[in-house]
């Protein structure tokens, strides 16, 4: 398991190899993390940490060294992911983490870097928090951004009972999928059947949690 500074020192390596912009991003993403963390999984900030900032860690190769990193990794890429590469990072990145960062190849840590753009069904408390935290990070400008922190936050989830706020975090994901669909369709872009999965599952789980008692 890698500690406090085990994390500085990642934190350190990223710094130089990411451009200015992408490292500004990440580090409002683990910043963010841990503020979600503090609410939902607070004994997994280590986790979250590492993830958030190797979350991007190949987000500016280009498509030809995503597609070549992949073929060299031996990962069959989806034809969605291949037709809409903004997500092929989230691959790229969680495949790379074994053999370029090995103190942090923790299951968690990996499946919270692979997910974190397109959400998948049944999702952890820690895959949830990173694509939550990469979604709403205070940097980000874009008005479904804006627009989806203010939701969270704006209903006081740190006053809610953990219930309460754990429903309200599913709620939150549900209209940040929305919004992704909403978007790729005006974009005419491929949407990942993953985000697709993910948007049902949440949306089967709070009927269930909000269907009234049967006496």
């Amino acid at each position: 398991m890698f500690d406090t500074k085990d994390i500085g020192h990642l934190r350190e390596k990223i710094s130089s190899l990411m451009s200015g912009y992408r490292l500004a991003h990440t580090l409002g993403v683990e910043e963010e993390a841990v503020r979600l963390c503090s609410l939902f999984a607070p004994e997994k900030e280590s986790i979250l940490r590492a993830s958030a900032l190797l979350h991007d860690i190949t987000k500016e190769f280009s498509y030809q060294k995503q597609l070549q990193l992949s073929e060299k990794l031996g990962i069959i890429i989806p034809c969605c992911a291949k037709n809409a590469p903004k997500t092929l990072h989230a691959i790229t990145a969680a495949a790379v983490i074994p053999d370029e960062y090995p103190l942090f190849a923790e299951r968690e840590v990996i499946e919270a870097v692979r997910w974190h753009t397109t959400g998948k069904a049944d999702m952890s408390i820690t895959e949830k928090l990173i694509y939550l935290a990469d979604y709403i990070e205070a940097g980000r400008k874009f008005e479904d951004c804006v627009r989806l922190r203010e939701y969270f936050y704006g209903a006081e989830p740190e006053k809610m009972s953990f219930e309460e706020r754990s429903l309200h975090l599913d709620k939150t994901l549900v209209l940040s999928f929305d919004m992704t669909i909403k978007q790729l369709l005006c974009e005419g872009i491929p949407i990942d059947e993953n985000t697709f999965s993910a948007r049902n599952y949440l949306i089967l789980s709070i009927s269930e949690r909000t269907a009234p008692t049967k006496h």
